[in-house]
C-alpha cells in the first residue's frame, strides 16, 4: 500500500490531544475520520508526537497507508476540504509519498518544541488560548542561564509526568533556549523525544527563575534531586507547539513492528 507522509498544523484548544482517546476527540481521530469521508478506509494514522489536551502544533508529522496511489496535492486539497466542512481547527500543509518503512514516529531523528510566554500586565485577547499569561515582568536572561543548567543527557525524573509511562527518565536534551521579543518570551527545545509534560515542567520551573524566586543553582538542584516534588508548578498547555520533526535523509530498513500500546516517546 502506498504510504504517505503529512505535515499537519492544529489548533489544540478543541481536543483532548493528538492520540485517539475514549473521553473526547482528537487529532488523530479528526484526521482519520477525514481520510474515511474521503476514501471509505478504515486507517490509523502514525505521529511523531503525541501531544496533550490543548497542546498546538504547527509542524507534526504524520504518516498514513491508502489503497490508492494519489498524487500528494490531490490528497493534500481533498483531506484539507473534509477537515474544513467538519469543522475541524486542523490543516495538512504539506502532502508527500514515503518509503514503506519510513514511520512518522520512530524514525525522528529529533523534535522541536516552542513554549510562548506573553509577560505584561494586561490579560490576552487575541493571544489568550495561544500562550500562557503571565503578568509579571520576568527576567528572560536568567531563565536562560537557569535553562542550560538542564542541557545534557540527565535523568529528568524531576520534569516529568508522576504518570508518564516512558521506560526511562533518562533523555539528552540538545537545546534549551530563552530570548525575548518585546513582551514575548520565547523557549525552545529540541531533543530526540520528551518526557510527558517535560517541557510544561521545564516552563513553569524557568518561570520561577524568571520572577527571581530561584537562582540557576535552585533549578540545578531541583535535576538533581531526581523527584518530581523538586519541580516548579507544571506551565499551562496553551503556550506549547509542536514546531518541526527532523529526519535523516535516508530513512533506513528498520521493519520495526509498531502498535498503540509503544509508549517510550514524548506526550508534552
Amino acid at each position: 500500500m502506498p504510504r504517505f507522509r503529512m505535515t499537519v498544523e492544529y489548533d489544540g484548544g478543541p481536543y483532548v490531544g493528538w492520540q485517539r482517546q475514549e473521553n473526547g476527540h482528537s487529532v488523530q481521530g479528526a484526521i482519520e475520520a477525514a481520510v474515511l469521508s474521503l476514501t471509505g478506509e478504515t486507517v490509523s494514522v502514525r505521529g511523531a508526537g503525541r501531544t496533550d489536551s490543548g497542546v498546538h502544533a504547527m509542524g507534526q508529522v504524520i504518516h498514513a497507508d491508502l489503497s490508492k496511489d494519489w498524487s500528494p496535492y490531490q490528497l493534500q486539497n481533498a483531506l484539507n476540504a473534509h477537515l474544513r466542512l467538519a469543522g475541524e481547527r486542523v490543516s495538512i500543509l504539506d502532502v508527500e509519498a514515503a518509503a514503506e518503512f519510513f514511520d512518522a514516529r520512530f524514525s525522528a531523528l529529533r523534535r522541536h518544541y516552542l513554549y510562548r510566554i506573553v509577560s505584561r500586565k494586561a490579560p490576552l485577547a487575541l493571544e489568550a488560548g495561544k500562550a500562557w499569561w503571565v503578568p509579571k515582568v520576568l527576567d528572560h536572561e536568567v531563565m536562560h542561564a537557569a535553562a542550560q543548567r538542564l542541557v545534557g543527557r540527565h535523568d529528568f525524573s524531576t520534569f516529568r509526568a508522576a504518570h508518564c509511562q516512558a521506560n526511562s527518565p533518562v533523555r539528552t536534551l540538545d537545546r534549551l533556549d530563552v530570548t525575548r521579543k518585546g513582551e514575548l518570551i520565547e523557549i525552545r527545545a529540541t531533543a530526540q523525544s520528551f518526557l510527558h509534560n517535560q517541557i510544561r515542567s521545564f516552563a513553569g520551573t524557568l518561570k520561577l527563575a524568571g520572577e527571581g524566586k530561584w537562582t540557576p543553582d535552585d533549578v540545578e538542584a531541583a535535576l538533581e534531586a531526581r523527584d518530581r516534588k523538586a519541580c516548579g508548578p507544571v506551565a499551562p498547555p496553551d503556550g506549547l507547539y509542536f514546531m518541526q520533526v527532523d529526519y535523516p535523509e535516508v530513512i533506513p530498513d528498520r521493519r520495526r513492528p509498531v502498535t498503540d500500546t509503544d509508549t517510550d516517546d514524548d506526550l508534552s
